[in-house]
């Protein structure tokens, strides 16, 4: 299983739908609030090529992107190979 690193905020309806698809999947992943540590946020800022908004969602080397990004792999059959590193 490939790690999961995921930015959030406590107050996104976003992460907090990310995570649970993610709970669902039974995947288990690291969360950076960035409202609590705020110099984290320009660390997502310069990893996710720009972006701003969270979720941002990173699986092992690969920037997955947003909530929306990760549910469009779910639907398409790409995210458990991505999270199995196949």
């Amino acid at each position: 299983m490939q790690p999961v690193l995921i930015y959030t905020s406590p107050l996104c309806g976003f992460c907090h739908a990310a995570k649970r698809l993610l709970n669902a999947k039974g995947v288990s992943f690291t969360e950076v609030d960035v409202l609590r540590d705020p110099n984290r946020k320009d660390e997502m800022i310069a990893r996710a090529n720009g972006r701003r908004t969270v979720p941002q969602i990173f699986i092992g080397d690969t920037h997955v992107g947003g909530c929306d990004d990760l549910m469009d792999l779910d639907r398409m059959g790409k995210l458990d190979p991505l999270l199995a590193g196949t």
